[in-house]
């Protein structure tokens, strides 16, 4: 279906950081999860699990729902600065910081921007506050949160 609009709530975990680390996305259309998404890794940072719950949100979305209208929704600044603001500079300047030392977590950054970029959908990015009740967000992170833990969800 073209233009129906989906909201998406991404979130990572890392139990130690780096640690065991878990990420989370919840789909939700018309006010209904429709798809819930997971995954882990046994060494990793929280900042790495952002990123690829942020990643597996665009892919889900490149297969499908690609002409929609998507609000990826975040509780990570790191995730939603670089997204919006300073990727564009890093790229710029060689994937470097103003500081000119390397881009952390190059690789992920990079893919991000590639499936952004090859995306046909409408994105936008919005904050959402993390831990704060907010139902989708809070599912985000069980998913993550049972990941890293390395345990079966229900």
């Amino acid at each position: 279906m073209i233009n129906k609009t989906i909201e998406i709530y991404t979130d990572g975990s890392s139990l130690g950081n780096p640690g065991r680390g878990g990420w989370g996305v919840v789909v939700v259309e018309k006010e209904k999860i429709i798809e819930e998404l997971g995954g882990c890794d046994k060494d990793t940072t929280n900042n790495r699990m952002e990123l690829e719950a942020a990643i597996e949100a665009i892919k889900y979305i490149n297969k499908k729902h690609k002409q929609s209208t998507v609000i990826i929704y975040a509780d990570s600044s790191y995730v939603l600065g670089g997204v919006t603001n300073w990727i564009f500079g890093w790229e710029k300047n060689g994937w470097r910081t103003a500081n000119k030392k390397p881009v952390m977590n190059q690789d992920l950054w990079k893919e991000l921007i590639g499936v952004v970029r090859e995306s046909k959908a409408n994105i936008t990015w919005q904050k959402v506050k993390g831990h704060s009740g907010h139902v989708y967000n809070d599912k985000a992170d069980e998913i993550a949160t049972t990941y890293a833990a390395n345990q079966k969800r229900n």
